[in-house]
């Protein structure tokens, strides 16, 4: 039965059980057991081991070694799922201590498959908004990537820190202001709007692009923050008519 076709409490003593069976697993090198939840179909259950792994390594520093080792073992396998897994349980652990998980990063973000570069991207997000320092120097390494898809993975990934501090990401943004590839510069336009909706994040991010040259580029992006203020009505701190106000008499 898949995770949610099951009841409320049935779910809470699943994921108690298999937080158990990992922490258990871990303790007596039984990789056996990562790899069967690692690899599960069922994305609930996949997500229940990533977080249970961020848990224990939280809470268990005599594991911590341990499960490093584990996670780049299973990192190695050939089922993509179980890849996918690992690069979410790094990105838990990188959210306190985010040396420790950069080189399976890394890996993970040239991996041939899609969702672990996925998995990468939603990684650097969360990490980015809990420990932004050593996360956004390391997306700042891959900004002129030469293969277009780490160069737009990155602009993605930034995201979620410049929602709330957008100053942070901005001067990484401007420098991808002449990509000339399409998806690139897509993500960019979105990530801009993406970043201008929240309290006090508008003005800062159009003091910045009154800075920008590539004026064809920000015209899309104002175009977008204004749409963004209509589609994200219910949680934009401006109405759509206040944000065109603000921008006609600010820009």
């Amino acid at each position: 039965m898949a995770f949610y076709d099951q009841s409320k409490e049935k779910r809470v003593e699943l994921v108690a059980f298999i937080n158990e069976r990992i922490r258990s697993a871990l303790s007596s090198n039984n990789k056996e057991v990562l790899i069967e939840y690692f690899s599960d179909e069922d994305t609930y259950i996949r997500k229940t081991a990533y977080l249970a792994i961020g848990r224990i390594y939280k809470s268990n520093k005599n594991l911590q070694q341990k499960i490093l080792i584990v996670l780049q073992e299973l990192f190695k396998s050939e089922k993509e799922k179980t890849r996918q897994t690992c690069i979410n349980a790094a990105g838990e652990i990188g959210m306190l201590h985010f040396d420790v998980v950069a080189d399976i990063m890394k890996q993970g973000l040239f991996d041939e498959h899609h969702i672990v570069r996925n998995a990468v991207i939603g990684s650097i997000k969360k990490m980015g908004e809990k420990n932004p320092v050593p996360t956004l120097a390391f997306a700042n390494q891959f900004l002129h990537h030469e293969n277009k898809e780490i160069r737009r993975e990155i602009c993605h990934g930034i995201e979620l820190r410049g929602r709330t501090h957008p100053q942070d990401i901005l001067p990484m943004l401007k420098e991808l202001q002449f990509d000339k590839t399409s998806r690139v510069r897509n993500t960019l336009v979105h990530v801009l709007g993406q970043i201008a909706y929240k309290k006090g994040c508008l003005e800062t991010v159009i003091a910045d692009l009154k800075k920008w040259e590539n004026k064809e580029l920000v015209a899309d992006a104002i175009e977008e923050i204004i749409d963004v203020h209509d589609r994200y009505k219910d949680f934009a701190i401006k109405t759509q008519e206040e944000a065109i106000d603000y921008i006609e008499k600010n820009f």
